[in-house]
């Protein structure tokens, strides 16, 4: 399978950020990833991620939230990391390029979010419910989003550790709250936080290409007609 990667500039309101945008050919959808608390489009998580994706014909854009100089800020003061508005605004303003670029126009956008950039491509789907597709958020932080959860329209699938109580517990509030009619959360069996144990990651990155090879195939009127499947069997 031929497989087209560029580094890409994205303008984000007044400054610009880069990312990666890796194109399968013939891609029938494409992820934008929101990257968690202090990480960046490097991550090895969500890169593992994004290859299992493109492997599935999905194409992938892997962005830094921040500039190099907002880094360096939030690497002494961890603030902008938690600033959800702002990242929101630049995934939803990323999101917005993809729909501008030639090769992406035509492709349902999936938003695949970590830790904060959960909240991020929640509210983003809120914010463009005819772009935004489907949303997978792995050991996501969703109750950051708020408000926008009452807004989000589309195909929600939360991924949470079986041993990530803490953060399980703020899932399970979110999935109540979310609008979508078609959501999951989907646990990963004796998995911890950044699903470091054999094969935990391998399982999240299946259940993401899953869920958007379904929810970006189908035509907007076919959006959350198969209802809500509510908490994944914990057995």
């Amino acid at each position: 399978m031929s497989v087209a990667a560029t580094a890409a500039r994205i303008p984000v309101g007044a400054v610009t950020v880069g990312g990666d945008l890796t194109m399968p050919e013939a891609a029938s959808g494409v992820v934008l990833f929101a990257h968690g608390s202090g990480s960046s489009r490097h991550s090895p998580r969500n890169r593992y991620v994004a290859e299992v994706l493109q492997q599935a014909r999905l194409a992938t854009l892997l962005l830094d939230l921040l500039t190099p100089e907002e880094e360096a800020i939030d690497e002494q003061t961890a603030r902008l990391r938690f600033d959800i508005p702002l990242l929101a605004e630049r995934l939803v303003l990323a999101a917005d390029w993809l729909q501008e670029r030639e090769e992406t126009r035509d492709l349902r956008i999936g938003c695949f979010g970590a830790s904060t950039g959960a909240a991020a491509a929640l509210i983003a789907a809120a914010e463009r419910p005819r772009a935004v597709g489907a949303v997978v958020s792995r050991g996501g932080r969703p109750d950051l989003a708020e408000h926008a959860l009452e807004r989000v329209e589309a195909p929600t699938l939360l991924i949470v550790g079986e041993l990530d109580t803490q953060v399980l517990a703020l899932n399970e509030q979110a999935l109540r709250r979310l609008r979508a009619r078609t959501k999951r959360l989907e646990l990963v069996p004796r998995a911890t936080h950044l699903f470091p144990e054999p094969g935990a990651l391998e399982q999240v990155a299946h259940h993401a290409r899953d869920w958007f090879g379904e929810h970006l195939a189908v035509s907007d009127g076919d959006d959350g007609e198969a209802g809500v499947d509510g908490l994944a069997d914990r057995s």
